[in-house]
């Protein structure tokens, strides 16, 4: 057998029934890791680690600080949901929540903030404000479409949300965590 035909053999561009041979892997590595880490067992083993280990980073411009600060305590433990406490840097943190108004300059800093944090990331936005401008909607340095900037995850809407609202946004967000591919495509 020549170099060129067993160069031809080893390259992605194999044929399918190749592939698909046993005791035969013709394909780069990442493909093994991504059947391997696809399969079921696995996947579901992934995404539980993940909805059991969000570290949240919160934006507070407004009143909807009290309410996330009422969340965070004892009498709604959002440990027992796999939140964590709100400590820590940016680049640790993969839940962004973001609570009360969003001005053109606070954007920016959303965005170098979202750019900071590690793949998965998500997103909830907490509030009327957050949501959709809130009362000062028609304010000229007001951002009404956040979803523009980075993708939102979940809207906990509300003017101020109770803390049960947005300890149920974070049961959503665990319910798209769960059913999420572990390599997106």
């Amino acid at each position: 057998m020549s170099t060129d035909a067993a160069e031809e053999s080893q390259s992605p561009s194999a044929p399918e029934e190749m592939r698909q041979s046993p005791g035969i892997w013709v394909g780069s590595l990442r493909d093994l890791v991504e059947k391997v880490v696809g399969s079921a067992p696995l996947k579901y083993l992934i995404n539980w680690s993940r909805l059991y280990s969000l570290w949240p980073v919160h934006l507070t411009t407004a009143c909807c600080s009290a309410e996330f600060g009422a969340m965070m305590g004892p009498r709604y433990d959002p440990e027992r949901y796999g939140m964590q406490a709100a400590v820590g840097s940016m680049r640790q943190s993969d839940l962004l929540i973001i609570e009360g108004t969003v001005t053109k300059k606070m954007l920016k800093r959303i965005k170098v903030i979202w750019e900071q944090m590690p793949n998965p990331k998500y997103a909830i936005a907490m509030g009327d404000c957050a949501c959709s401008g809130g009362l000062f909607h028609d304010s000229y340095s007001i951002i009404n479409e956040i979803e523009k900037a980075i993708p939102i995850d979940v809207y906990v809407p509300g003017c101020p949300p109770r803390p049960e609202a947005l300890l149920n946004g974070v049961i959503k967000l665990r319910e798209k965590i769960r059913r999420e591919e572990v390599y997106p495509k």
